[in-house]
């Protein structure tokens, strides 16, 4: 699957885009996300987004999902 990253979860990762294979849930993405790139885990309250909607950890991931991280937005 393709994952599209946003703000500073695109910096931890170095890249705009990464894939994965063999995830079926947003909890077993976060998971991942987490082994992968351990400082995303500072950012416990991202937003992962499937298919543009916001997902829960319940929630299935097909083949073919749009699958954006989406990290918290700080403003002023």
């Amino acid at each position: 699957m393709r994952i599209l990253l946003f703000g500073i979860a695109k910096d931890i990762a170095g890249a705009p885009v990464i894939t994965a294979e063999g995830i079926t849930s947003v909890a077993a993405l976060r998971t991942w996300l987490y082994t992968k790139y351990p400082s995303l885990e500072q950012l416990r309250s991202l937003m992962i987004a499937v298919n543009k909607v916001y997902a829960n950890d319940e929630d299935v991931l097909q083949p073919g999902d749009e699958i954006a991280v989406i990290p918290p937005v700080s403003g002023g």
